[in-house]
């Protein structure tokens, strides 16, 4: 064997200096530490070939923690490690000569064990398109990118986007997007397309904003009205892992866990049953948490992981409850019409989108007018929309604000008053808070006092419900006994829903709470 990487080790302690030096001396090649841990990049065999919009589309190589497995191979492959033995000559003398060896397990463990790798190039994340530095410049080159620590496996063969494009590929990049492949969905409105070309950019802006991305909802009225098309937009450029959506809170937890292990830009929770209510504070932890922290799979140990992803969902007339409806895009369709899928595809700006999509060279067509778009907004200095806000995300609003202003894209959030109308935890406190102001003005209750009031009045053989449905219930769908209904209206003092909101005092004993509502037009504009 003829090789220029030759290793020679001797006893247990020489082998694991030995092998640890030529580790940090980029004994192997593309090798890199990530989260303490040497990792090498390589090649998935076997990959699909142009998925369907709505499947799994990952990236073409991952990064594989080394393993002492993993290590044994790599250093035959690309090392020849050996130790020098000795044996008896014919004359009578002692011959040396050298004997190749595979490291024991044990040791390569020790070798690996150590979580301080001085030297060794950082992977902070695998991405498969180009993205913005943070000084502005394309990471364009697919490998490794000293500069960011970013390692780009593209997955499409992408021809060098010019720094400074011109007003021809400008006007040719915004007529194509905006006139030809997001032209035929339905939007319920323009604050729908504009959302969801914020969303199809921000993968490679999220480096350049350094910003959260907040959870983005696809919805439609009807099936067969493009959502998994729109979701596989980005899904196809940046890598996609299709998810079923996991209804109890641990299960969300550990799947969010396992795909953030995962060499992908973006999470998709598909085809969540008609009307399901996002409302998990697991999911809003997540989309506020740069740095996603959890206990590893099968393992006693916490990791933790930077989040990075674009994480999106779709269905049919879905809502938001809990914290949600403030770290929530929405993008609507409404085709309105009985039966979408007949529509006529010939008449369409690319007809079989869901088909066309899937193709390789159609992807390289649309990454390669969206990075021209991008290029043209920062070779203008990256205005921003200074006016735009939105909690956690108002770096990334200003952002994709500005971006999209500077192309003529109007809408950017105006349906986020949409988002209020359905988020169910809002609706049902407002009509319950409604129908207590209704009922009793701004009289002082005791929670008691207030879950009495909710009784059916009886009149004759039937009972009467003065509240219409409207008294709040738990999040079983029961109506509270006093003391957790207390504890529900305490959770809730201070916080406006709609026009409403609950106050509290002390009783004159002072030995309970008292809570009444009070509607904006009759209270100070202090109080509100």
């Amino acid at each position: 064997m003829t090789t220029t990487n030759r290793v020679q080790v001797g006893s247990g302690p020489d082998t694991i200096r030995v092998l640890k030096a030529a580790l940090v001396d980029e004994l192997l090649p593309d090798t890199y530490v990530s989260g303490g841990a040497l990792v090498h990049m390589e090649t998935v065999s076997g990959g699909q070939i142009s998925p369907a919009a709505d499947e799994d589309s990952p990236l073409p190589v991952t990064a594989s923690p080394l393993n002492p497995a993993t290590l044994a191979g790599l250093l035959a492959e690309h090392a020849y490690v050996y130790r020098m033995r000795s044996r008896k000559d014919g004359a009578g003398g002692v011959e040396f000569y050298e004997e190749e060896v595979t490291p024991p397990r044990e040791i390569l463990s020790s070798v690996l064990a150590s979580k301080t790798w001085p030297g060794v190039p950082t992977l902070r994340s695998v991405i498969g398109a180009p993205v913005l530095r943070r000084d502005g410049t394309l990471l364009q080159r697919p490998g490794y990118d000293p500069a960011t620590g970013l390692y780009l496996a593209a997955k499409v063969a992408l021809p060098p986007v010019p720094d400074a494009p011109s007003a021809e590929q400008v006007h040719t990049a915004r007529d194509f997007l905006l006139n030809r492949f997001l032209r035929d969905f339905p939007w319920a409105s323009e604050a729908d397309r504009a959302n969801y070309l914020a969303l199809l950019a921000t993968p490679i802006l999220r480096h350049f904003t350094r910003s959260l991305t907040p959870f983005a909802l696809i919805d439609a009225t009807m099936p067969a009205s493009g959502k998994s098309i729109l979701t596989g937009g980005p899904g196809m450029l940046y890598g996609q892992r299709v998810m079923p959506w996991a209804y109890a809170e641990e299960e969300l937890r550990k799947s969010i866990t396992a795909v953030l292990a995962e060499q992908v830009g973006v999470v998709v929770w598909d085809n969540l049953a008609e009307g399901t209510v996002i409302d998990s504070p697991t999911l809003a932890l997540l989309v506020t948490a740069g740095v996603w922290s959890d206990r590893q799979l099968g393992a006693s140990r916490n990791i933790a992981t930077v989040n990075d992803r674009l994480w999106m969902a779709t269905g049919n007339n879905l809502q938001v409850g809990g914290d949600m409806a403030s770290r929530t895009v929405r993008v609507h369709l409404d085709p309105n019409m009985p039966r979408p899928e007949q529509r006529d595809q010939s008449r369409f700006g690319i007809p079989h989108l869901d088909q066309w999509i899937t193709v390789p060279a159609n992807q390289l067509t649309v990454l390669w007018h969206l990075l021209i778009l991008v290029l043209d907004w920062t070779g203008h200095g990256a205005p921003r929309a200074a006016t735009v806000s939105m909690r956690q995300f108002t770096p990334w609003a200003q952002s994709l604000g500005g971006f999209l202003a500077h192309h003529h894209v109007d809408g950017f959030l105006a349906n986020a008053a949409d988002i209020r109308d359905i988020d169910e935890d809002e609706s049902r406190w407002r009509a319950f808070l409604s129908c207590w102001h209704t009922q009793h003005g701004s009289q002082p209750m005791t929670a008691a006092d207030l879950r009495r009031s909710g009784e059916p009045d009886r009149i004759g053989f039937e009972e009467q419900d003065r509240w219409d449905g409207q008294f709040i219930t738990t999040a079983t769908g029961r109506t509270p006994n006093a003391l957790a209904l207390g504890r529900l209206l305490t959770g809730q003092i201070g916080r406006w829903r709609g026009d409403y909101v609950i106050r509290s005092a002390k009783n004159d004993r002072g030995d309970r709470n008292t809570f009444w509502v009070e509607c904006h037009t009759s209270s100070t504009p202090q109080n509100r």
